[in-house]
C-alpha cells in the first residue's frame, strides 16, 4: 500500500471516530436509561399517608383495593367503588346493614376476588397472593404503620394508610378522607363530604348553644356496641354525639377517653332523665332486667317511659352516616323545641343520600337499626 493510500485511510478512520464520539455525546435516545428514569419519575409521585409514611404511588391511579377499618367505607363516601378490584371476605356472609356502605355495594363486591379478612383491628389481615393476582395500583388500608409496611413488603404494591379514629367526626377522619381523595384524584368529592360534615356540626351546635345546663335533660347512653355487644353498663365517657348537641352525659369521666363498663350502682346515683340504648343489644338488657327488675324499675327514665333507641354506629370503623342520624335524633329527644323542625326520616334520607348516593333508611329499620321509644324487659 502506498504512503498516500495509508494517509487517506488514517484520515477516514479518524473522521469516523470523531463522528462516533460526537454521536455518543448527544441527547439520549428514547429507551436510554436516562429517558426511562425521567419517564418513571413523571409517572409516580410521593404521598404522605395518615401515619406519616411517604409512599410512592402512580400519578394516575385507576384501580385500588380497600382493606381494614374504614377504608372500604371511605371508598363508598368518595364514590370510588368502581375502582375497587378486590373485596374483604366478610362480604360472603351476606348483606350487613351494620356497615352503612354494604347494602349499597354488596352485589358488586361479592363478585370480586377476596383479598383480605376485613375488620377494624388495624392489623394486616390481607391475603398477599390474592392481592398480587388482583394487581391494584394502590392498596388503601385502615392499617397502623407497621401493618401497612408489612403488607407493602409482602406484595410490592404501594399501601396507603387511612386509619382514623371513631366517634362523630374526629380530626383523623378529615385527614384520612383528604389522603384517600388525593390518592384517587377525588379531592373535590372529599371536600364536599367534609363541608357537609362541617355544616351538620355547626347546625347541631347552634341549635342548643344557648340552652343553659339547668334546662337540659341529663342523658345516659348504654348497651353500646364497642368491640362486641355490651349490656346496660356499656357506655361512653367522651361521646361525640352528645357533645355535638351540647347534651349532658351523666357517664362523662375526664379520666376515661371513650368506652367503659360503668358500675351499675353509679347509674342509680346518676338517675338520668333520659336513657338511650342500642336496639341490637336489647336481648342482653332484657336478660339483665329478668335477673333484677327492681333495679331498672327504680330508674326515673324507665318509670317515665323516657328510654329510646340509639342504633350502633361502629362496625369496623365508624358509620358517619348513622352517627349523624343519631345526633339529630338525640336532639329531637333531648331538645324537642330546638329540633322541632327536624323530621328524622327526612334527615336520615338526606344524610344517607349525600354520603352513599342512596337512601337505605328502610333497610336500616328492617335490619334493627330503628328509632323510637322502647320498654326494657319486653
Amino acid at each position: 500500500m502506498s504512503n498516500s493510500m495509508k494517509k487517506a485511510l488514517t484520515l477516514l478512520l479518524t473522521f469516523s471516530l470523531f463522528i462516533s464520539i460526537v454521536g455518543c455525546s448527544s441527547e439520549p435516545t428514547e429507551g436510554s436509561s436516562e429517558s426511562i428514569e425521567k419517564t418513571s419519575t413523571s409517572e409516580t409521585r410521593i404521598i404522605t399517608d395518615v401515619t406519616g409514611r411517604e409512599v410512592k404511588i402512580p400519578v394516575s391511579v385507576e384501580s385500588i383495593i380497600c382493606l381494614g377499618s374504614g377504608a372500604p367505607r371511605l371508598a363508598a363516601y368518595l364514590d370510588a367503588m368502581d375502582m375497587v378490584v378486590g373485596a374483604e371476605e366478610y362480604i360472603a356472609q351476606g348483606v350487613n346493614i351494620r356497615r352503612d356502605y354494604n347494602p349499597v355495594h354488596h352485589d358488586t363486591l361479592k363478585e370480586l376476588p377476596f383479598v383480605g379478612q376485613g375488620g377494624g383491628s388495624g392489623q394486616n389481615n390481607g391475603y398477599p397472593e390474592e392481592i398480587i393476582m388482583a394487581a391494584p395500583d394502590v392498596i388503601v388500608a385502615g392499617f397502623d404503620l407497621e401493618a401497612a409496611d408489612e403488607l407493602q413488603a409482602q406484595t410490592g404494591i404501594p399501601v396507603v394508610s387511612v386509619r382514623h379514629g371513631t366517634g362523630l367526626a374526629p380530626e383523623s377522619f378529615y385527614k384520612a378522607t383528604r389522603v384517600f381523595g388525593d390518592v384517587i384524584g377525588a379531592e373535590k368529592r372529599a371536600e364536599m363530604i367534609l363541608d357537609y360534615v362541617d355544616s351538620m356540626l355547626a347546625d347541631l351546635h347552634k341549635r342548643t348553644s344557648d340552652v343553659s345546663d339547668s334546662d337540659k335533660q341529663r342523658a345516659y347512653a348504654g348497651a353500646v356496641t364497642w368491640n362486641g355487644r355490651r349490656g346496660f353498663s356499656g357506655t361512653y365517657s367522651e361521646f361525640g354525639i352528645f357533645d355535638a348537641i351540647n347534651a349532658i352525659n351523666v357517664a362523662e369521666d375526664k379520666s376515661i377517653e371513650s368506652f367503659y363498663e360503668v358500675d351499675l350502682e353509679k347509674i342509680l346515683i346518676w338517675d338520668p332523665d333520659v336513657i338511650f340504648l342500642d336496639p341490637g343489644n336489647m336481648d342482653l338488657v332484657n336478660d339483665e332486667y329478668a335477673q333484677n327488675p327492681s333495679y331498672f324499675d327504680s330508674l326515673q327514665a324507665v318509670q317515665e317511659g323516657k328510654v329510646y333507641t340509639m342504633p350502633a354506629f361502629n362496625n369496623a370503623g365508624t358509620n358517619f352516616t348513622y352517627a349523624f342520624i343519631n345526633a339529630y335524633y338525640a336532639g329531637t329527644v333531648l331538645f324537642p323545641e330546638q329540633f322541632s323542625d327536624v323530621d328524622i326520616d327526612d334527615k336520615a334520607k338526606e344524610i344517607l343520600t349525600t354520603f352513599l348516593g342512596e337512601n337505605t333508611y328502610e333497610l336500616m329499620n328492617e335490619g334493627g337499626l330503628y328509632y323510637g321509644q322502647i320498654t326494657i324487659g319486653e
